[in-house]
C-alpha cells in the first residue's frame, strides 16, 4: 500500500469554523488541491453556505474567499497507508495535530467535520479540547457517500448560524 500524505492547514488567525476531513483523495493529492474530484460536493455546499460562486473560481481564490469569510480547512489525518480513496481503506493512520492547531486560532469556535470518519477520528484525536468548541457532523461531501444533495446541503447550511 502506498504512504499517503495530508496538505497544510488552510488558516489564518481569523478562523471561526475549521472543516475538517480524513485524508486527500487520489484526485485531490494528483491536484495538491483540497475536495479535487469534480463530483466532490464541497465546493458546491460551501458555496451556498457562505454565497460565494466557489466552483467557478480558481483554487487559490477559492481558499482566499472561505479565508475571508472565517473558515479553514485542514485533515485529521497526517498521513496513512490507503488503497484507492475510500475512507474504509485508511491502515496505519497518524493524527495531524488538532490541539496544537485550534491553539493557534483565537477566533476558532466550531469545529465541523466531513464524514464519518473525520468524526470518529478527529474527536479521538482532539480529546477533551473538543469541549472548548461546537462540534458539527457533517455528511460527507465524497461521491462515495451517496445521500442525495438536498439532504447534504440541509445540514451543511448549519454552518451559516456559525458565522455569525
Amino acid at each position: 500500500m502506498i504512504r499517503k500524505r495530508s496538505f497544510p492547514p488552510v488558516v489564518d488567525e481569523q478562523v471561526r469554523i475549521l472543516i475538517l476531513g480524513s485524508l486527500p483523495g487520489n484526485v485531490s493529492l494528483a491536484h495538491s488541491q483540497y475536495y479535487a474530484h469534480p463530483q466532490n460536493r464541497f465546493w458546491k455546499l460551501l458555496s451556498e453556505v457562505t454565497g460565494a460562486d466557489l466552483p467557478a473560481l480558481s483554487y487559490p481564490d477559492r481558499l482566499q474567499t472561505l479565508l475571508a469569510n472565517h473558515i479553514g480547512l485542514w485533515d485529521v489525518v497526517a498521513e496513512a497507508q490507503r488503497d484507492g480513496s475510500l475512507d474504509s481503506n485508511i491502515r496505519d493512520h497518524v493524527h495531524n495535530d488538532l490541539p496544537s492547531l485550534a491553539a493557534t486560532l483565537p477566533q476558532l469556535a466550531t469545529i465541523a467535520f466531513n464524514g464519518g470518519t473525520a468524526t470518529k477520528l478527529g474527536l479521538k484525536a482532539l480529546g477533551p479540547q473538543a469541549a472548548r468548541y461546537r462540534i458539527v457532523q457533517l455528511p460527507s461531501s465524497s461521491p462515495a457517500y451517496t445521500r442525495p444533495y438536498a439532504e447534504k446541503l440541509e445540514a451543511w447550511l448549519v454552518l451559516q448560524d456559525c458565522l455569525d
